[in-house]
């Protein structure tokens, strides 16, 4: 479905389908039945449940999972707000291309297809302490760019991000979003310099767009940029198409947090893969009342975290749709 303004994507968000109500109360029933005392299998057996009201399915799978990297590069770079330079964006999409980079490990772990959509790397985005980050038209193009990177085919679904310079962007879309200090973090490891620089740019750019960002699509185009843009607008391609996503980090979630903000509900098909070691990144889950299934002190992005816990919802899925009910073992129910 094209955007053609701002306005076609809040429409959408207008639109958004439910799970399927039979199959919750399926899956609900089959656990109930299934050889274990009740809820001796905890969060997985909430998380298989899950799946199935969004598969419409009383035995959901996670067969068939799909991570999507989207890369894109920030013009706020230009005040030294990362600890690495610009470049590397473009370096780390060679690498993921073949097959060098820590993600690309982890989808041969898990079974999972990996895409990655470079946007535009010879052209930043506009330094958003001096302009909005993109046009509506620019804005536009990298959430169509996001939707459409969704396979209706996969059953769970990652968003990833490489970016130098998005946590700065990330911290700005979540200060905006939900007010407050101290969204900014130490990112990719910049020093207490940095980190003011950071914290500078952030209380710079809402000061620049404080007329426009009561819209949370408004602050994704000011403050965002398109890699960032595109995770949003495949979250929400996933919605449509009715496939569960994992949330990655603190980008791929404040990406998410644009959604929930402008329509409350619209992350119902997402579950928070980890907790990442960017400080800001639990705050910002519990904004979105997702409790994370990993905290390993992950930090990387990539979709790293999020890959990892494809592993927990496969496990989830096999152990309901898989296991005996009472009366197939010939085990007695107690």
């Amino acid at each position: 479905m094209p955007f053609h303004s701002l306005a076609d994507v809040h429409a959408l968000l207008g639109q958004l389908p439910a799970p399927d109500q039979a199959a919750l109360a399926g899956a609900e029933a089959r656990n109930g039945q299934l050889t274990k005392p009740p809820g001796a299998l905890g969060r997985l057996e909430k998380l298989a449940i899950w799946m199935a009201g969004w598969q419409g399915t009383e035995k959901p799978r996670a067969g068939n999972p799909q991570i999507v990297i989207f890369a894109g590069n920030h013009g706020v770079t230009a005040k030294g707000v990362s600890a690495f330079p610009a470049e590397v964006t473009v370096q780390m999409v060679a690498n993921f291309a073949h097959g060098g980079a820590a993600i690309n490990q982890l989808a041969k772990a898990f079974g999972a297809k990996l895409d990655v959509h470079s946007l535009d790397l010879d052209r930043p985005t506009a330094d958003f302490t001096e302009a909005p980050a993109m046009s509506e038209a620019e804005v536009l193009a990298a959430l169509q760019k996001g939707y459409e990177a969704v396979d209706p085919q996969a059953d769970l679904f990652v968003a990833g991000e490489m970016g130098i310079g998005n946590t700065t962007a990330a911290a700005a879309i979540a200060t905006a979003l939900y007010g407050g200090v101290g969204w900014a973090g130490r990112g990719t490891g910049v020093d207490d310099e940095g980190l003011r620089r950071k914290e500078a740019a952030v209380a710079a750019g809402l000061e620049r767009h404080k007329a426009l960002i009561s819209d949370p699509l408004q602050v994704l185009r000011c403050l965002g940029g398109r890699e960032i843009a595109a995770m949003t607008g495949a979250i929400l391609g996933a919605r449509m198409a009715r496939v569960p996503v994992i949330l990655d980090g603190f980008i791929a979630t404040a990406a998410a947090a644009v959604l929930e903000k402008a329509t409350p509900g619209a992350l119902d098909h997402c579950v928070a893969g980890h907790q990442s070691a960017e400080g800001a990144h639990a705050r910002l889950l519990e904004k979105l009342g997702k409790e994370p299934l990993l905290s390993l002190g992950l930090r990387l992005g990539e979709g790293s975290g999020a890959a990892l816990a494809i592993g927990v919802v496969r496990g989830a899925v096999a152990c309901h749709s898989g296991m005996a009910t009472f009366a197939e073992a010939g085990v007695a129910a107690g």
